[in-house]
Protein backbone atom coordinates (compact mmCIF):
# COMPACT_ATOMS: atom_id res chain seq x y z
CA UNK A 1 0.00 0.00 0.00
CA UNK A 2 1.01 3.66 -0.44
CA UNK A 3 1.09 4.38 3.21
CA UNK A 4 3.69 1.97 3.96
CA UNK A 5 6.23 4.24 2.55
CA UNK A 6 5.72 6.47 6.03
CA UNK A 7 6.66 3.69 7.95
CA UNK A 8 4.47 1.88 11.16
CA UNK A 9 1.74 4.40 13.04
CA UNK A 10 1.90 3.15 16.48
CA UNK A 11 -1.13 3.29 18.40
CA UNK A 12 -0.81 6.40 21.06
CA UNK A 13 -2.71 4.59 23.39
CA UNK A 14 -0.18 1.75 23.43
CA UNK A 15 -1.34 -2.16 22.54
CA UNK A 16 -3.80 -2.56 25.60
CA UNK A 17 -5.53 0.72 24.61
CA UNK A 18 -4.53 2.17 28.42
CA UNK A 19 -2.85 5.46 27.37
CA UNK A 20 0.95 4.07 28.57
CA UNK A 21 2.03 4.48 24.82
CA UNK A 22 4.55 7.16 23.82
CA UNK A 23 3.18 10.74 24.90
CA UNK A 24 0.30 8.77 26.72
CA UNK A 25 -0.07 10.10 30.43
CA UNK A 26 1.63 6.95 32.23
CA UNK A 27 4.72 7.25 29.65
CA UNK A 28 7.47 9.90 30.36
CA UNK A 29 6.97 11.35 26.88
CA UNK A 30 3.43 13.31 27.35
CA UNK A 31 3.15 16.91 26.68
CA UNK A 32 3.51 17.80 30.98
CA UNK A 33 7.15 16.05 30.42
CA UNK A 34 7.15 18.46 27.30
CA UNK A 35 6.18 21.52 29.14
CA UNK A 36 8.58 20.98 32.06
CA UNK A 37 11.91 19.92 30.16
CA UNK A 38 11.40 23.40 28.41
CA UNK A 39 11.16 25.06 31.30
CA UNK A 40 14.42 23.44 32.58
CA UNK A 41 16.32 24.28 29.05
CA UNK A 42 14.70 27.66 29.56
CA UNK A 43 16.32 28.15 32.81
CA UNK A 44 19.68 26.37 32.52
CA UNK A 45 20.24 28.65 29.23
CA UNK A 46 19.60 31.74 31.18
CA UNK A 47 21.71 31.09 33.53
CA UNK A 48 24.10 30.10 30.98
CA UNK A 49 23.74 33.37 29.03
CA UNK A 50 24.30 35.44 32.57
CA UNK A 51 27.35 33.80 33.12
CA UNK A 52 28.68 34.56 29.66
CA UNK A 53 27.39 38.31 29.83
CA UNK A 54 29.15 38.75 33.59
CA UNK A 55 32.54 37.21 32.14
CA UNK A 56 32.55 39.69 29.21
CA UNK A 57 31.64 42.47 30.94
CA UNK A 58 34.26 42.24 33.63
CA UNK A 59 36.49 41.75 30.57
CA UNK A 60 35.24 44.88 29.45
CA UNK A 61 35.46 46.61 32.55
CA UNK A 62 39.46 45.66 32.86
CA UNK A 63 39.92 47.14 29.32
CA UNK A 64 37.78 49.81 30.31
CA UNK A 65 41.26 51.44 30.89
CA UNK A 66 39.92 54.17 33.08
CA UNK A 67 37.20 55.73 30.46
CA UNK A 68 34.01 57.06 32.25
CA UNK A 69 32.03 56.22 29.17
CA UNK A 70 33.46 52.39 29.08
CA UNK A 71 33.05 51.57 32.73
CA UNK A 72 29.74 52.80 32.81
CA UNK A 73 28.52 50.62 30.08
CA UNK A 74 30.32 47.39 32.00
CA UNK A 75 28.88 47.85 35.19
CA UNK A 76 25.22 48.17 33.28
CA UNK A 77 25.89 44.86 31.86
CA UNK A 78 27.18 43.42 35.20
CA UNK A 79 23.90 44.83 36.93
CA UNK A 80 21.69 43.87 34.05
CA UNK A 81 23.02 39.96 33.74
CA UNK A 82 22.75 40.21 37.81
CA UNK A 83 19.29 41.19 37.77
CA UNK A 84 18.19 38.35 35.00
CA UNK A 85 20.15 35.80 37.32
CA UNK A 86 17.42 37.08 40.29
CA UNK A 87 14.34 37.16 38.14
CA UNK A 88 15.35 33.32 37.13
CA UNK A 89 16.01 32.50 40.72
CA UNK A 90 12.88 34.12 41.74
CA UNK A 91 10.51 32.45 39.17
CA UNK A 92 11.35 29.02 40.09
CA UNK A 93 11.22 30.41 43.94
CA UNK A 94 7.79 31.52 43.18
CA UNK A 95 6.96 27.84 40.86
CA UNK A 96 7.91 26.09 44.00
CA UNK A 97 6.00 27.83 46.64
CA UNK A 98 3.01 27.47 44.28
CA UNK A 99 3.94 23.97 44.52
CA UNK A 100 4.13 23.48 47.81
CA UNK A 101 0.86 25.32 48.38
CA UNK A 102 -1.07 23.73 45.88
CA UNK A 103 0.56 19.98 45.71
CA UNK A 104 2.61 19.56 49.20
CA UNK A 105 5.93 18.99 47.34
CA UNK A 106 7.97 21.83 45.94
CA UNK A 107 8.79 19.81 42.44
CA UNK A 108 5.47 18.83 41.71
CA UNK A 109 5.56 21.31 38.93
CA UNK A 110 8.98 20.99 37.49
CA UNK A 111 9.93 17.31 38.12
CA UNK A 112 5.42 16.02 37.73
CA UNK A 113 4.95 12.53 38.26
CA UNK A 114 1.47 11.03 36.28
CA UNK A 115 -0.06 8.31 37.11
CA UNK A 116 -2.07 6.55 34.49
CA UNK A 117 -4.77 4.42 34.41
CA UNK A 118 -4.71 1.39 36.79
CA UNK A 119 -1.45 2.64 38.82
CA UNK A 120 -1.73 2.75 42.68
CA UNK A 121 -1.00 5.79 44.27
CA UNK A 122 1.01 4.78 47.30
Amino acid sequence: MIFQMFGEVKNPLGADGLNTGYGGLGSDTGPIYLISNIVKFITIAAGLWAFINIILAGIEFISATGDPEKTANAWKKIYMSLIGLVVVVAALSITAIVSQILFGSATAILNPVIYGPGEINE
